[in-house]
């Protein structure tokens, strides 16, 4: 693709970075203030780091990661909490250009491991994760608690 870059998110990416995140949750309404307080919290934090893909200035990719330290690894866990590709640019390998600056933040974070979590209905996505190198290693059990 031509005159694609990445970079990390500023504050004047959320409406862009917010119409992606409709696409990834189309079943789910929601909040554009709630959200945009959490996007904001996580562009201050140390521990998140959140990056977009543009061509010729329009925002047409989002992904966030979260850096923890985790007692398994013995160190930083990096979790890629979304990945999104604009449903008009998909199929040009911008995803795994996503994942692969998300990769190399996450290196100079020094993790040693990324992980991330897909729902069970992505099967496409699930193929690329796989293709990209993801294994398949657990299940992900959440409960609402609040």
């Amino acid at each position: 693709m031509k005159n694609f870059q990445i970079r990390l998110c500023a504050n004047d990416d959320y409406l862009p970075v917010f119409e992606l995140l409709k696409q990834l949750w189309p079943d789910m309404e929601l909040d554009y203030e709630t959200l945009q307080v959490v996007y904001e919290k996580a562009l201050k934090s140390d521990k998140q780091k959140l990056i977009v893909g543009l061509t010729a200035k329009k925002i047409i990719g989002f992904c966030s990661l979260t850096i923890r330290n985790n007692l398994w690894l013995a160190g930083n866990l990096g979790h890629i909490d979304e990945l999104i590709v604009d449903k008009n640019f998909r199929g040009y390998g911008i995803g795994g250009k996503l994942m692969d600056e998300i990769i190399k933040i996450a290196k100079e974070n020094n993790c040693k491991r990324i992980e991330l979590d897909s729902a069970f209905h992505r099967k496409e996505a699930h193929k690329i994760y796989e293709h990209l190198g993801y294994e398949n290693r657990a299940y992900l059990f959440s409960k609402i608690i609040s």
